[in-house]
């Protein structure tokens, strides 16, 4: 079905692209033949680092022409094998297409490339008094133009929603090399389907994005965090529905099991409170005044110590949140320290659920004798469930992971939930999909898909079985 990558086609790419920005060489290929997905490699044959949506287009109509894969990739930080080319041929990278284009403070909007990691974006809008919500835990790694993709998430979706609540207008090229411009600078806008809901969480494999038009808001003024430590899954998970059902709505609930918090402190050496706790939420609250945000904190710290919270730890200064906020983001470094091989999965859940997902955890780590450690967004029901290898034997633990995989996506979609929250299908989840989805559903992304890519040159074998 696909054609391989010839000298003759390298040479036209270099072309388009610059000779420096065609990728050929072993290593440089080497790379580009992973993100953070763990286990999943493949080596593309050639990688194109574009830096203009012609370059994209005109890269695009070439591999059309000659049936060549194309898997688009941003800064290579997913966890669900998205930006790995398991079909070979050609990487197209839009690391270099990373510029902030423009602050509009009258529309409250930002333009941007593709390229530009997440949390540059933050901090340009913030030193102007202004606020882009979304927050990825690798947002200081991660591109926006990724975050599209995946639809990407974060602790303070709770409070504001993901990546697709905010993208009011993207420039796309098709598979076919054609641009399109959709949305706009526009709070409202029901002209037709719309375009942009489809690409935003279509994980590469109907368009790609070359500029974006993110909605701000303005910054608030006030940011309080509480740790709370807790001595059992139930009680935090009731304490999370019950402040919502309060109609207070924090910033962001995260949880995290103990072992999460013991492994952060055996990296970084350093003691983290409450070290005992079976559970913390930790907890961020803002606003525009300190009156607003205290009398939520006074409820939220109330209703805490009702569900048996053994303490509240109240941050107020920037250096102490970010103490806190370290904690929660080292999570994940800590766990693949320890062990490197680490599978990791998105489930999420109704809020009111997590303490069934995790009480079945503990049991499906008991079962199978591995390692399972658990923490996410308590807030918005999407939790992060850690497999890890440890010292278990290679052919034990490839025998056990389809399984305990499995295990994992039945509990949650027992519980109401689904099979993933933010990372995104990809490669490693497809072959799951028609658990989560009837195939009805599944037949009609196919067809969409095929509208958009009929010869399904763009990031092939991602989401469908």
């Amino acid at each position: 079905m696909y054609k391989a990558v010839t000298p003759e086609l390298v040479e036209a790419l270099c072309q388009i692209a610059d000779a420096e920005n065609v990728l050929v060489d072993g290593e440089a290929l080497e790379r580009y033949s992973h993100d953070e997905t763990v286990g999943l490699w493949a080596r593309p044959e050639v990688v194109v680092r574009a830096t203009s949506t012609e370059q994209v287009a005109r890269v695009l109509k070439l591999a059309q022409r000659e049936r060549v894969p194309v898997t688009p990739r941003g800064a290579g930080y997913g966890l669900s094998g998205g930006a790995v080319a398991v079909q070979g041929g050609i990487v197209l990278s839009t690391e270099k297409m990373n510029r902030i284009l423009e602050i509009d403070h009258k529309n409250l909007m930002v333009t941007v490339e593709p390229g530009a990691i997440t949390g540059d974006i933050h901090r340009a809008v913030e030193a102007e008094g202004l606020f882009y919500p979304p927050d990825p835990a690798s947002l200081d790694s991660c591109s926006i133009g990724g975050n599209v993709a995946e639809g990407a998430g974060g602790p303070r979706a709770v409070k504001y929603g993901t990546t697709r609540d905010y993208v009011c207008g993207l420039e796309a090229v098709l598979p076919s090399g054609e641009v399109i411009s959709i949305g706009g600078k526009l709070v409202k806008n029901v002209t037709g389907y719309s375009l942009i809901g489809l690409l935003v969480g279509s994980e590469g494999t109907l368009a790609i994005v070359t500029h974006i038009i993110l909605r701000l808001l303005p910054l608030p003024r006030v940011q309080i965090d509480l740790l709370v430590p807790f001595d059992d899954f139930q009680a935090a998970a009731d304490t999370v529905s019950d402040i919502i059902g309060h109609r207070i709505l924090p910033t962001a609930m995260e949880f995290m099991e103990q072992d999460s918090l013991l492994a952060v402190e055996r990296l970084l050496q350093r003691e983290v409170p409450y070290r005992d706790a079976a559970a913390h939420l930790l907890i961020q609250l803002d606003g525009n005044t300190p009156a607003a945000v205290d009398a939520d904190m006074e409820l939220v710290g109330e209703l805490c110590l009702q569900h048996g919270a053994r303490d509240l730890l109240v941050a107020r200064d920037r250096p102490t949140r970010d103490r806190l906020w370290e904690a929660r983001r080292m999570i994940i470094d800590s766990l693949n320290h320890e062990s490197p091989v680490n599978h990791m999965e998105d489930v999420v859940v109704p809020r009111a659920e997590i303490h069934r997902l995790l009480k079945g955890m503990k049991e499906i780590s008991q079962e199978h004798g591995v390692r399972i450690v658990s923490f996410g967004h308590a807030g918005d029901g999407n939790v992060h469930v850690n497999v890890l290898k440890d010292d278990l034997g290679d052919g034990r633990w490839d025998a056990l992971v389809p399984r305990v995989r499995e295990e994992i996506y039945r509990l949650a979609l027992a519980l109401g939930g689904t099979i993933t929250g933010e990372h995104g299908v990809g490669a490693t989840r497809r072959q799951y999909l028609p658990m989560a989805l009837d195939e009805a559903q599944i037949e009609l992304m196919r067809r969409i898909r095929a509208a958009f890519d009929p010869n399904n040159i763009l990031n092939p074998n991602k989401i469908f079985p």
